[in-house]
C-alpha cells in the first residue's frame, strides 16, 4: 500500500483535473453544455437506452438526467421512442444530427488533447489511459460507496 502522502498528492492532482474539464467545456458549442455532451457521448457509446439507465451511467439524479435529455431532444440531437418491451417507458437514441454533433465533439476533444500532449509519446498517453481506467474501476460508482465510511472500503 502506498504512503498516505501519495494519496494526499493524488487527491490534489485529481482536483486539478478540473482545469482540464473546464478546457474541454470551453470548446463545446454554446448550445451544447457539458451535461448535454455527456448524454450524447453515453447514448453514442452504449446505444439506445431508457432514461433510468442513462441516469445510472451519468451517476446523477433522474431529475438532472431529465433536464439534460430535454435539452438535447429540443435541439433534435436525441429522440424518444416507445420501448417495445414496456410501452410506458421511452428509449433514447441519437438522431443523425446528434451523431454528427457527437462526431464533431469527438474531433474537437481529440484535437485538444493532441495539441496539449504533442510532446507525450504514444506509450505515455497509453499509460495515462490505462491508469485512469484502472482508477475509475477501483473507485467504482461513487454513489454506492458514499454511504460507507473509508474504513469500510478496505
Amino acid at each position: 500500500m502506498a504512503e498516505r502522502s501519495q494519496y494526499e498528492e493524488l487527491a490534489r492532482q485529481i482536483s486539478a483535473v478540473g482545469a482540464v474539464k473546464r478546457s474541454l467545456a470551453r470548446m463545446l458549442p454554446a448550445d451544447c453544455p457539458s451535461g448535454s455532451a455527456a448524454v450524447l457521448a453515453l447514448v453514442g457509446r452504449h446505444g439506445e437506452m431508457r432514461m433510468s439507465r442513462l441516469a445510472e451511467l451519468l451517476a446523477v439524479d433522474m431529475s438532472v438526467t431529465s433536464r439534460h435529455v430535454a435539452h438535447v431532444v429540443e435541439r433534435g440531437w436525441l429522440e424518444r421512442s416507445p420501448d417495445p418491451d414496456d410501452r410506458r417507458s421511452r428509449l433514447l437514441r441519437l438522431t443523425p444530427a446528434g451523431e454528427g454533433l457527437l462526431d464533431d465533439l469527438g474531433r474537437r476533444t481529440t484535437d485538444l488533447f493532441a495539441h496539449h500532449l504533442k510532446d507525450w509519446s504514444d506509450d505515455e498517453v497509453g499509460q495515462l489511459n490505462a491508469m485512469l481506467a484502472r482508477l475509475r474501476d477501483s473507485v467504482g460508482d461513487c454513489r454506492a460507496h458514499a454511504t460507507r465510511t473509508p474504513a469500510e472500503h478496505t
